[in-house]
Formats: C-alpha cells, sequence, structure tokens
C-alpha cells in the first residue's frame, strides 16, 4: 500500500565545510519530502510547504540517509531464536558444509522463523534490500531455496531482495549442475558457488561451468573466493576471461576475494585494472585478522566495493549482529578513514555508490524521482553516522515505515 504524505523537518546534507585547504564539517539544513507513491516527488524548505491537505510525518530534525543495501547475507542459515550453541571445530571446509546440514535440520526452531528474526534485524538497523545466497544441494534439493521465498513474500512492500542459488559444496563435486539450473528457473536471479580450486579442485572446468549457466539461464554470478595464493591469483584471471566471453560485465561479484591481497607491483596493477573496466564487484564482510582485500587500492583503482555481513550466528560462525553500519565502522577503523570526507564517503559501501554528498561536496541525494527509501539517524552527519554507528529511528521502504517509528 503506497502513501502520500509529507515527512517535514527532515535534515539533509547540503555541502562540506572548507577550511585550510580541506574538509571540516558538513553542512546540513531542514527540508520537508513529499512521498508519494514511494517515490519522493518534491523537496521543499521546511516550512515552505502547503500541507494543509495531507499527512504530515515529522522527522524531527533527524538526519535522512539512503537506506541500506545488504550485499551478502544467508538467510537460510541463521541459528537465530534457536538456543544458543558455538560452533562446532571442524579441519576443513568441506567437514564444516558437511556437518552443517545436520546441525540446521536439528534445531529447534524453523528455518522460516530464523529467517524472519535476522530479516527484521536487518530492517531494525536500516538495510532494505537483501542479496541472500541459499544453499543448492543435493541433500535440501530446492527446500530452503522454497523456504526462503515463502519467507520473503511475507515481507512485500517491505523491502527488495534477490537469491543467489549456492552450491556450496561444490558445483562439480556434489554434481549439482542440474539442480542448480533448476534453482535458477525457480526464482534464483545469481549463481554462487566456493573455491572453485580448492572445493571443486578444478579452477577452469568450474568456473567454465559456472558461466555457462549464467549465460545459458541470464543469470549474474556471485562468488565466494577463499582460496590465497597461486590458486586464488588463477581463479582470479580465469573469471576474468569468462566475463568477458560472456559478456557479464556489471553482472558478477566475488565475495570475500582474499586472493586479492597476494598481487603486487604491476601484476596487482593490470588485475585491479581489468576487474574496473569489466565492471566486476567485490564483496567483503570485513573481517578481522589481515584477509580482507585491500580496499582502498580497489577504490583507488576504480573497483566496485560493497560490504555485507555474511555469518550472523551460525554454522560457521557465533558472532555477528546483522548491522551494516557496524561493518563500515569496523572498515573505516581498519583502512585509517578519519577525515570528514573520507568517513562520509564510506557509506557508499552499503549503498550501491549512493551517498548525499559526493567526493567534492555537491549534494546528489535525495533527488526528486528517487525511490522514497532511506533512514533517520541519530546524526549530524554522514561522517558522525559512520564513525560513531549512531541510532536509527526508522527505516522507510518506498514511503513505508518498515521499522522504527515516526
Amino acid at each position: 500500500m503506497w502513501m502520500e504524505y509529507w515527512l517535514s523537518n527532515a535534515r539533509l546534507e547540503t555541502g562540506f565545510v572548507w577550511g585550510d585547504g580541506r574538509v571540516v564539517g558538513t553542512e546540513t539544513d531542514l527540508f520537508d519530502l513529499l512521498v508519494r507513491d514511494g517515490k519522493i516527488t518534491e523537496i521543499q524548505t521546511a516550512g515552505a510547504a502547503d500541507k494543509a491537505n495531507l499527512p504530515v510525518k515529522n522527522a524531527d530534525g533527524y538526519l535522512v540517509v539512503p537506506s541500506f543495501v545488504e550485499k551478502h547475507i544467508h538467510l537460510d542459515k541463521t541459528k537465530l531464536g534457536a538456543p544458543w550453541s558455538a560452533v562446532t571445530p571442524v579441519n576443513s571446509i568441506v567437514e564444516r558444509f558437511t556437518l552443517e546440514t545436520d546441525e540446521l535440520a536439528a534445531l529447534p526452531v524453523g528455518m522460516a522463523d530464523r529467517a524472519r528474526k535476522l530479516i527484521d534485524i536487518e530492517l531494525r538497523n536500516g538495510a532494505t534490500m537483501f542479496r541472500s545466497h541459499i544453499d543448492v544441494h543435493l541433500r535440501a534439493g530446492l527446500k530452503y531455496l522454497e523456504t526462503i521465498q515463502e519467507v520473503l513474500q511475507g515481507y512485500s512492500g517491505k523491502l527488495e531482495s534477490e537469491l543467489v542459488a549456492f552450491p556450496q559444496h561444490g558445483l562439480l563435486r556434489s554434481d549439482s549442475v542440474a539442480l542448480v539450473r533448476e534453482a535458477l528457473r525457480s526464482g534464483a536471479t545469481l549463481i554462487g558457488g566456493v573455491d572453485p580450486g580448492n572445493v571443486d579442485g578444478d579452477v577452469e572446468r568450474s568456473l567454465e561451468t559456472m558461466f555457462e549457466l549464467a549465460v545459458a539461464e541470464n543469470a549474474g554470478v556471485d562468488i565466494h573466493v577463499h582460496d590465497r595464493g597461486d590458486i586464488g591469483k588463477a581463479t582470479f584471471w580465469k573469471l576474468l576471461e569468462l566475463v568477458k566471453e560472456s559478456r557479464l560485465q556489471g553482472r558478477v561479484a566475488v565475495s570475500h576475494a582474499f586472493a586479492l591481497g597476494d598481487f603486487d607491483g604491476a601484476e596487482k596493477a593490470e588485475l585491479f585494472g581489468e576487474l574496473a573496466t569489466e565492471r566486476v564487484a567485490i564483496v567483503t564482510s570485513v573481517p578481522i585478522g589481515g584477509q580482507m582485500p585491500p580496499i582502498n587500492d580497489l577504490e583507488e583503482a576504480g573497483v566496485t566495493v560493497h560490504v555485507g555481513c555474511d555469518n550472523v550466528y551460525d554454522c560457521w560462525s557465533p558472532y555477528g549482529n546483522a548491522d551494516l553500519l557496524e561493518r563500515i565502522g569496523r572498515l573505516g577503523e581498519i583502512t585509517g578513514r578519519v577525515t570528514e570526507d573520507r568517513l562520509a564517503q564510506t557509506l557508499g559501501l552499503i549503498t550501491n555508490g549512493v551517498t548525499p554528498l559526493d567526493s567534492k561536496g555537491n549534494q546528489v541525494w535525495p533527488k526528486v524521482g528517487d525511490d522514497a527509501n532511506f533512514v533517520l539517524v541519530d546524526a549530524s552527519c554522514t561522517a558522525e553516522l559512520v564513525a560513531r554507528r549512531s541510532t536509527r529511528k526508522a527505516t522507510i521502504f518506498r514511503g513505508n515505515v518498515v521499522a522504527g517509528e515516526l
């Protein structure tokens, strides 16, 4: 149900404050936004518009920023809502995903209820778009996919989503090609995978099979690559070759991408340049411990980077709070982002690159005609929001309040 109303006294950023040749602050002002049919249709200086004939929701001076995009989550894996249990030690990734199937099946709380808990937390934290990897393997069939699709139907009008058919047990290793094809014909819009080298044992054949499926089913690609060293580097070169052959520029992402930290010198410049040219996105969950790819170097090379939460209390990790803002705050600390403008631009890692101000301080969001997808936050500016992980008052999707309150 679309609503029509004025959002009054919304604080928007209008530009940077400059001093001594650098950005020293952020200018803001109060505005009234007319929301109609899920869009922002007017933007007026606060108090200037005639609001007599429409409802008014008062933003009370809260800062308004674009809502967040969760680029890497596993809605089928979380244990939220089930009794506490730590992670069972294993010796390999193969042992982990083999054990996981049994552990999830034994939980006293069903997958649908667990997924809803995770979605609700993400909504409260400001996310309105989700890309979720869903396990597709012979033991589960399409059961996980069908369960999550049914859950998401219950959130119609509250969020956007896209699902990745994720053969975690190995596309080749688990003989899942036919099943993945079926998943792509049953609502999944991307094909995923894990470590073509160490899991499937054949980088070239695994990636070639994946891209053949993607082309045949008009799907995007989002693959987990944890492999490092020569295997990880070979995976990237082969992937780039296939992106070009398949003409899938702008539709391919690599999650984790630890091997990008193993490139240096001319080879690094060449690979990063090709990632930018072929519009291959990198998705990181900001791991602690030195495995995160060199995000600053990737951005400098023009590579698109996204941040996602990934594990949120599951069989792989007992940690995770489903808060994208916390993730980019951590990234800012790790990568040394401390200045006003650098912090402000960091928000783009969780908004598909949309920030209120561009790098020069020009206001670029919101504009009339934009989707009314935004978050009201208790912060004076975006830089403070990122650095201080500020409280979120309300999450709005296409004009509707989907979490919090106004």
